[in-house]
């Protein structure tokens, strides 16, 4: 049996939306800190696959949840459960394998750990070839149980809750292929902050109130959140930051609309999220697997306002559910936030309850785990340049996989 640090861990990613990246680093600074000679190295799918398509596709999907979200929701719920529909998709996802075929037999990976489905795809359809038996698992970056992130050769699921895996089994997965892990999160979220220190940086006295306000690493901040910023109807002792991300135009118009504003801090992208969470006493974002992960590592309550139809409110009814958050929709921003602003206990309560169900050290979970995979996976296992020619009917592995893609391609003609 090989130790940790004899294996080699190969992580596959994917560039729509910043969760999958940012769990795929989680994982990678988790091995750093606690294993620093284990092997990891992670890829995009998309950009190994489609290397002239992954940034357009990139932009056009954040297009695509921004402006057009209702019809985001109908799509992902109608192929929550497996169809006819979700199964194109899935094949789509799964085209150009060749890339992929070449990277497992040049990394020759212990196990590949994906964070993004269409990766979990491609290599669930190289197991049912029979070109690699290399253990899968998969790690589910929100709280939902969609059959995108479900294919028949994945042997192991790495979830957020235990929510999650009851609805996996549902499913009919069995429940020892399921570690309720918690979504990873990068270990600065577990580690003791000194919150008057760091408020104190910021010219942030212990006695104010802090509220932090998030769209994601691409800044998708709704107007509300403007039009409540300049409302003025919330107590002076309230202070606000709000973290644009990437969005330099927001960035550029915040700032100078509230430059002389004493009770609200505009930011652009940042790195030390975990400080700012750590000296706030509620967050408005949207419910995005990796920020509401963090946030409750942080037992940070949150206001979450118009999560988009789909994961993003999968991960809002389970945050309600668990009693860390409350949900606003349109039109219900202020009065919500008024509301836990004057009331300490509601607050109080939801950190007792993130207390309760937020995983400390999720990475760390996750890389435990799958020691125990690789333990259930120990028997001797072939590379893609060592099977037996039988398993592509006497082809090399190169024609076998143009073969599928050429039969791929005519199905679409």
């Amino acid at each position: 049996m090989k130790s940790m640090n004899e294996h080699q861990i190969l992580i596959l990613t994917g560039s729509l939306g910043e969760g999958h990246n940012q769990a795929a680093r989680a994982i990678v600074e988790s091995a750093k800190r606690n294993s620093p000679h284990l092997s990891v190295k992670v890829i995009d799918y998309m950009e190994l696959t489609h290397p002239r398509l992954h940034v357009a596709g990139q932009y056009f999907f954040i297009q695509w949840v921004k402006h057009f979200p209702s019809l985001y929701g109908y799509l992902f719920q109608k192929t929550r459960e497996e169809n006819t529909l979700i199964q194109l998709l899935k094949r789509l996802s799964t085209f150009s394998l060749q890339k992929l075929g070449s990277l497992l037999e040049d990394q020759k990976p212990s196990v590949v750990i994906s964070t993004f489905p269409p990766a979990a795809a491609g290599m669930s359809l190289l197991k049912s070839m029979g070109l690699t038996d290399v253990p899968v698992v998969t790690v589910i970056t929100d709280h939902t149980d969609h059959s995108y992130w479900i294919h028949e050769h994945t042997d192991h699921y790495m979830v957020g809750s235990g929510k999650v895996k009851e609805a996996l089994q549902r499913k009919g997965i069995a429940g020892e292929k399921i570690s309720v892990t918690g979504i990873p999160v990068h270990p600065l979220y577990t580690q003791p902050v000194n919150r008057d220190r760091v408020r104190e940086s910021y010219r942030l006295s212990p006695s104010e109130q802090v509220v932090l306000m998030m769209g994601g690493g691409e800044g998708m901040i709704d107007s509300e959140i403007v039009k409540l910023l300049q409302s003025r109807a919330y107590p002076e002792h309230v202070r606000f930051i709000v973290v644009c991300g990437r969005n330099d135009k927001l960035y550029q118009s915040l700032q100078e609309e509230f430059a002389d504003h004493q009770q609200v801090m505009v930011m652009g992208y940042v790195n030390r999220m975990h400080e700012l969470m750590a000296i706030a006493d509620l967050m408005i974002t949207k419910p995005g697997g990796l920020t509401i992960s963090e946030a409750l590592t942080m037992e940070l309550p949150m206001l979450l306002f118009k999560p988009v139809p789909g994961q993003e409110q999968d991960n809002a009814d389970y945050l309600v559910g668990i009693g860390v958050a409350q949900q606003a929709d349109e039109g219900e921003l202020e009065d919500r936030l008024l509301h836990m602003l004057h009331h300490a206990s509601i607050l109080a309560e939801m950190k007792r309850s993130a207390a309760r169900y937020g995983h400390k050290d999720s990475a760390l979970s996750v890389l435990s785990a799958l020691m125990t995979v690789l333990q259930s996976h120990s028997a001797q296992r072939n590379w893609l340049h060592e099977l037996d020619p039988r398993a592509y009917g006497l082809m090399s592995r190169e024609a076998y996989l143009q073969d599928y893609e050429g039969q791929y391609a005519d199905s679409f003609r």
